[in-house]
């Protein structure tokens, strides 16, 4: 006779705190899972996951036309400590903002070796999601206020608010932008190391409502980044920090993706990467493009050779972010035990 099998780990489990005066609403919510050798890029997933539970929830949580939250945008996020195989992601997420037609959540990645018991802060993130309609997902239905502690959080939340609506409005007039192939480029060029990656979208990357989640989109984005690192500066990167992800569109099943990436900055030890994702109906001929994100990596790496004036304009305008994220880096970085 067989001797009895161990129980095995499960891969994912989840948490979630009940307060207020609908016990139905979570206040916070808490995701965790094992990392596993395929899941390099499974935090993003995880965290664009968690975030959409919670706002979904809330969205839902008054007698009204039920809806499905999707991310609109991801802002600025520092990648401050890798995650290893082997070790528990601990992903926790908080509603911290509700305008008429959008969400702020704020959420918090754990990693935990379970050998050890250590656990160290790896990233935190803001997300933004806007209620659709389950009848007409093309319509945006009003959000149900929460309610602060303090009125100085939905004052800060309103200027964080304001603040990256107008930063989203200012990326939807590159949506004509196009990354073109270069035969024979010079190395350390952009058209050297700009790269694409054509991807057709299957049930197993949207939603049971036929659209792309969005963690799929961003990790599709990092393949992509890598690619780009790795051609520009002949070995393998870690994303530092997303400078601010935009989605400006639905992308429905069965439509083709092409993810293309090329330099737009960089330093002694770091290069800003942007990505252009663009979406098009296999039987529709419209198409439809937008910006996705700017990325960076953190290594020794040979300097980028701007030739073109758009190349040069991308160049100064990546240098004007990176030195305030250096100093914010240099002055505020605490090390993890």
């Amino acid at each position: 006779q067989a001797p009895p099998r161990r129980p095995r780990l499960p891969d994912t489990c989840a948490t979630a705190s009940m307060c207020g005066p609908d016990i139905q609403t979570p206040s916070a919510i808490q995701i965790c899972r094992i990392m596993r050798p395929d899941d390099a890029s499974v935090a993003r997933n995880m965290i664009e996951e968690v975030g959409a539970i919670i706002s979904t929830w809330h969205c839902n949580s008054q007698n009204r036309d039920r809806c499905v939250a999707t991310l609109a945008r991801v802002e600025h996020t520092d990648f401050l400590w890798p995650m290893c195989i082997s070790e528990v992601a601990h992903i926790s997420a908080e509603i911290t903002y509700t305008s008429k037609h959008s969400v702020e959540v704020q959420v918090n990645v754990m990693s935990e070796n379970i050998l050890t018991g250590t656990k160290k802060l790896t990233n935190k993130a803001t997300l933004w999601y806007v209620p659709l309609s389950l009848k007409n997902v093309d319509k945006v239905l009003e959000v149900p206020p929460v309610v602060y502690s303090r009125q100085e959080q939905e004052e800060e939340g309103r200027k964080r608010y304001k603040t990256q609506k107008l930063e989203r409005m200012e990326t939807k007039w590159r949506n004509q932008d196009v990354v073109q192939p270069v035969l024979n480029p010079e190395p350390n060029t952009v058209s050297y190391s700009q790269s694409s990656l054509i991807h057709l979208v299957g049930p197993s990357d949207c939603t049971l409502h036929s659209f792309v989640h969005e963690g799929v989109t961003m990790k599709l984005t990092d393949k992509v980044v890598g690619i780009v690192a790795a051609r520009h500066c002949k070995t393998n990167l870690v994303t530092a920090s997303v400078n601010a992800i935009n989605f400006h569109d639905k992308i429905r099943k069965d439509c083709i993706k092409t993810i293309s990436g090329r330099m737009a900055f960089t330093s002694n030890k770091s290069v800003e990467i942007e990505v252009l994702v663009d979406a098009n109906s296999v039987a529709d001929s419209s198409q439809k493009r937008y910006r996705a994100a700017n990325e960076g990596g953190s290594l020794p790496m040979p300097q980028r050779l701007p030739e073109t004036q758009d190349e040069k304009k991308r160049f100064e305008e990546g240098k004007g972010r990176y030195l305030p994220m250096k100093a914010k880096w240099q002055g505020h970085l605490e090390p993890q035990p």
